[in-house]
Formats: C-alpha cells, structure tokens, sequence
C-alpha cells in the first residue's frame, strides 16, 4: 500500500482544515515585509503532496535540506579561530551555526518576520567554510586563484559564502529556494552596516551573476545585500554571535586575560550576554514596521569598535596564526596540486574519488563528475574537517608526517 493512501500517514479533511488554520493564522500575523511561503522560488519543480505542504511549506523544507545531508555534520569538527587546540569548549562551526539561528529567530519573531527563512539561512551561512577557519580559507583561495589563472584566464576567488550556495546547490544537489541561497550568498559578517536595507535578486540567473562577480572580483562578497529582510538579520546577527564568542575562546586558550576580557566601556556591556541581548534589544527598537533593519548610532559604533578589537587582540595574535601560515599553506598546496592531477588523471583509486566524487552521498549527483577539476578540488578540500585534512596529508606523505604532539597542544598541560 502506498503512503499516500495509508490512513495512519494521511489526514483526514478536518485535519487538513486544523493544520491550515494554524498556517494561516501565523502567516495572518506576519510583517508585510516577511516573505511569505508562497513567495518561494526554486530552480526545480518543489511541488510536494498537499499533507506534505502543511506539515513543511516551503522555508522549512529548505531548513531539512540543509540539515540532512553530510556536509552539514562536518561543521562539527571544523573549529572558528583556534584550530590547533584539543579544548572541547572551543566554538565549532556547527555551535555558530546555531547561536547564528538562534539570536536571528529571536529577532525574527520580534519583528514578525518568516521564521523558518532565517533558520534556513542561519544553518546553511558557513556550511562552505574551510578546515582552520578564515585562514584555512585563505590559503584554498590562494591555490585556487593561482592554478586557474594559470589557463590564461582571469583567476577565481574562493569565498565560503560563495562556496555554501555552490555547496548546497551544486555539490549537495539540493533544491533550496532561491531567497534561501541568496541570504547564504550576502551573509559576509566581515563588514557592517548601520542600517541593511534588502536588495532584490529575483532569479536564479542574477544570483549566479553575483556568485561569478564574486570569483573573479576579489572582496566583492563583503558588500553584497541579502534580498529578504530575514537575510538581513541574519547577517546582523552572524557578527553578533562571533564577536563575544571569540572572546571567550581566546580567554579560553589565554590569549586573553579575564581582566581583558571585558568588553570595557562599550555602551553594549561588558560580556557576551550582555553584547547580544542590548544590541538586539536596539535593533528591535529600530526596526519595528520598518522594510529594513537598522539601529542606533552609537549601538553600530560600539560593534564596529568590537571588531576592531577583536582583530588586534584576537585574529592578528600569534595562537590564531601559529601553525597555519608555516604549516598548513604549504600541506594545502600539496593536497591541491595532486587531487587535481588525480581528477584529470580520472584516478579513481585516489581519495578525492573514493571519499569524494564516488561517495555515497553524491550518488544523487550524477553529472558532478562533469564539473571543472579545479572546482572539484576545491569541493574536496573545503568540505575537509580539520582532522580529516591533516590525516590524510598524513597519510599520503609520511616521510613528512606532522605528528599530534607537534601540531596540537593537548588537553593536560601547564
């Protein structure tokens, strides 16, 4: 018998009536600025069943697609600015991920925007980051910019905002909606605005004008405008969620001391919980029956002042940079260079066949092996944790093997 006509996973009429009601109540109380459901557009027919479109319209079917499918679950072990530390308190990739969703769904609700759209958004913004965070981000663009440049053409640029929409779209082969990858694409945390005002991307042939723009325009990502509101406050909210964070990881490997730690005479407070919880308070304030987000002054002044100080204290610091310009530059060029001798090579007893192109989960991908080589290189490596990099440079290079005791400091020492 067929789900569909099973009794037991099918509703009756008056469930259907229940379950509708509530959807339209919700949607009655929306912002006229939310993006509703029915707005969704996606690059391939998303047609579902009438039960299924109930129980998941269309933003939440975007959030399980994120969700479920491996590359979300290596978030888990890809670490935000220290990555040579065995501390179980430092922040992963997979817990920005979700502070990101969280204090953008706070604000969401407050402002009565689409829910489930931020949340989408929020958990698939980073999803195209690199093993060792920005710097591991730098050097696969490094690599990357160098090898097709070396065709004669113009180089490209790898970005992770970039690489989570080609990730999700192209690598992962989901049918997310078009206002789902967009705020992924304009989520750049590294540059802040006083006020973010939506800025329309209305196909997907415009979102791939963007994306291009952005590999061959080096920093363009940074100025891009998300086309909801919600993408807007998810942007707002990814500096949020990083600025205190980091510096309770860096108190947390002592590269700050508890009497620096204090975000002193900021007008936002001192600590984290405090930073969040006054800033978006005034975004709130600010941003009621309003087509933009925006907040006051001096609230904008005193984030902008956080990140500055985060990059002196904390980014520029020799722990956040030790090991990875001297060891982990070199072992990515490596990696890239024979990968894409592989892939031309169509070696198919190589890793980058047999935990990548041929893997279980690109099996609903079938044309993925058609892509260019360098772009498959570059989907290998930036899927890599930072322990599976290391592992397998290891592994392939033993005479030059970097053992733990030299990478890592460990759990117990002074």
């Amino acid at each position: 018998m067929a789900v569909a006509s099973n009794p037991e996973f099918t509703f009756t009429e008056d469930e259907r009536a229940y379950v509708r009601e509530g959807l339209a109540a919700r949607e009655a109380l929306l912002s006229p600025y939310a993006t509703r459901d029915s707005q969704a557009i996606f690059e391939r027919p998303d047609r579902q069943d009438e039960d299924t479109d109930l129980v998941r319209p269309a933003f939440v079917r975007d959030v399980d697609r994120v969700l479920n499918n491996a590359f979300y679950n290596r978030c888990m072990d890809k670490t935000q600015v220290f990555p040579f530390y065995r501390n179980d308190d430092l922040t992963r990739r997979s817990f920005h991920l979700q502070l990101v969703s969280q204090i953008s769904r706070k604000i969401g609700a407050a402002l009565r925007l689409n829910i489930a759209l931020i949340e989408a958004i929020a958990l698939g913004h980073d999803m195209g980051h690199t093993p060792f965070g920005h710097e591991g981000e730098y050097a696969l663009s490094d690599a990357y910019h160098r090898h097709t440049s070396a065709s004669g053409k113009p180089g490209r640029y790898f970005n992770h905002n970039v690489h989570s929409v080609r990730l999700l779209r192209t690598v992962a082969y989901r049918n997310l909606s078009l206002q789902a990858l967009n705020g992924m694409l304009c989520h750049c945390g590294e540059k802040a605005f006083a006020e973010y005002h939506p800025a329309p991307c209305d196909t997907f042939a415009q979102l791939d004008d963007m994306m291009e723009t952005c590999y061959t325009q080096k920093g363009a990502s940074q100025l891009l405008r998300p086309s909801t509101l919600e993408g807007c406050v998810v942007r707002i909210c990814d500096i949020l969620a990083y600025l205190g964070k980091d510096r309770q990881d860096a108190l947390t490997v002592r590269v700050l001391t508890p009497e620096e730690y204090p975000l002193k005479d900021s007008v936002l407070g001192s600590t984290n919980s405090e930073f969040i919880h006054n800033a978006t308070a005034n975004i709130i304030k600010n941003s009621i029956e309003k087509p933009y987000l925006a907040m006051d002054e001096d609230v904008f002044q005193a984030i902008i002042d956080a990140k500055e100080l985060n990059s002196r204290q904390i980014y520029l610091s020799q722990e956040a940079h030790e090991k990875l310009t001297g060891i982990v530059h070199p072992m990515m060029d490596r990696l890239y260079e024979r990968f894409l001798e592989d892939v031309k090579a169509g070696d198919e007893s190589s890793y980058i066949f047999r935990h990548h192109i041929n893997a279980w989960m690109m099996r609903s991908n079938p044309v993925y092996a058609s892509q260019d080589p360098n772009d498959i290189v570059v989907d290998y490596i930036a899927s890599m944790t930072d322990e599976y990099f290391i592992s397998l440079f290891n592994y392939l290079y033993p005479e030059e093997a970097i053992s733990e005791e030299e990478l890592y400091v460990p759990y117990f020492h002074e």
